[in-house]
């Protein structure tokens, strides 16, 4: 079992930045990759950005060259940094683990963008 905890949420204004922290506690050593997904008002969770156990990070194109992936492996943490916030960046953003026993997520962040 994998439990995850998101911090770093919150309500900015357009083309601020906000950084969202992920912990990992649990059975981190079976992790494939992890990942940030969002969830907008009305919409299907979709895939922010992933990076497997090898460091390749992979990003959705809304967030290609606005928001970046990276972890601290001694912290068992990710982050994602997101800068050059729009409004519809708006939702909750949930972080997930993928492991052989099963996909983890945490309970999400709420992240507001004001125009």
């Amino acid at each position: 079992q994998v439990q995850l905890v998101e911090s770093g949420g919150g309500l900015v204004q357009a083309g601020g930045s906000l950084r969202l922290s992920c912990a990992a506690s649990g059975s981190i050593f079976s992790i494939n990759a992890r990942g940030w997904f969002r969830q907008a008002p009305g919409k299907q969770r979709e895939l922010v950005a992933v990076i497997t156990r090898a460091g390749t990070t992979n990003y959705a194109d809304s967030g290609k060259g606005r928001f970046t992936l990276s972890r601290n492996n001694a912290k068992n943490t990710v982050y994602l940094q997101m800068n050059s916030l729009k409004p519809e960046d708006t939702g909750v953003y949930y972080c997930n683990a993928m492991a052989p026993s099963g996909t983890y997520w945490g309970q999400g962040t709420q992240v507001t963008v004001s125009s």
